[in-house]
């Protein structure tokens, strides 16, 4: 399997993703957008995965690569490719497929749970994963579900956490994050840790070491299961 990602800022990038591609053998390939990198042929991957990032998917005069990104995600789910979106990942693939994206009403940052929702619990993909389990969140942002496409998880804070369709999955939560990926939001984005219902201060953030094997666990059933079921689907 040949995966391309998609990286916004030096400091989010595959985490624990890059370890369980390695040892299932995949290719890896990425565009930094940071740095002005140039996006690769459609016939170059078979499977997108879109990073997270601080930056807001309106803001196009301050990122204009946003423009670019947005038309090549939106044709690799035209051309039929595995695509996943992980938090702002998630957010623009909601927006190219018709599902608007707003500020969330309380920013959510911190360990929060997921719970899946029926159509969740009914899906080929979302269903090997526990009813309810923990995850990782830093955004302030949220989107719609976009048309036709199934809501399968959400939070206390945020309604729409998860949506997939055909072969396009978006996550609002995180499961790939590990310990210097957490490290490295709080340094780059301490200015986000307001006070709020759903914000935890670093102290806590980073009280919970126990939990990064299951949710590593919890990611590489994940992607196994999407990989087992999306690459035979046609």
């Amino acid at each position: 399997m040949r995966i391309h990602y998609l990286q916004h800022v030096p400091f989010e990038d595959l985490a624990n993703i890059l370890a369980w591609a390695t040892a299932r053998g995949h290719e890896l390939s990425r565009t930094l957008l940071f740095q002005g990198e140039p996006l690769p042929e459609m016939t170059e991957f078979d499977w997108l995965i879109v990073m997270g990032g601080p930056m807001n998917i309106y803001e196009h005069e301050k990122y204009p690569w946003l423009i670019q990104e947005k038309d090549f995600i939106r044709k690799a789910i035209a051309n039929d490719k595995i695509v996943l979106g992980i938090c702002l990942g998630a957010q623009l693939m909601a927006d190219v497929l018709g599902g608007k994206v707003r500020k969330n009403e309380q920013r959510e940052i911190g360990w929060f749970p997921v719970k899946l929702t029926e159509a969740g619990r009914a899906s080929r993909i979302f269903g090997v994963l526990p009813e309810r389990f923990m995850a990782l969140h830093w955004h302030s942002d949220t989107f719609e579900i976009p048309p036709g496409a199934a809501r399968t998880a959400e939070s206390q804070a945020c309604r729409n956490q998860a949506f997939e369709i055909g072969k396009a999955i978006g996550l609002q939560f995180h499961l790939e994050s590990s310990m210097d990926s957490i490290d490295h939001l709080i340094i780059n984005c301490a200015d986000e840790l307001t006070d709020g219902r759903h914000v935890q201060k670093p102290k806590e953030l980073l009280a919970h070491l126990d939990r990064f094997p299951d949710l590593r666990g919890l990611m590489e059933v994940f992607l196994d299961n999407m990989e087992k079921v999306l690459t035979t689907r046609s």
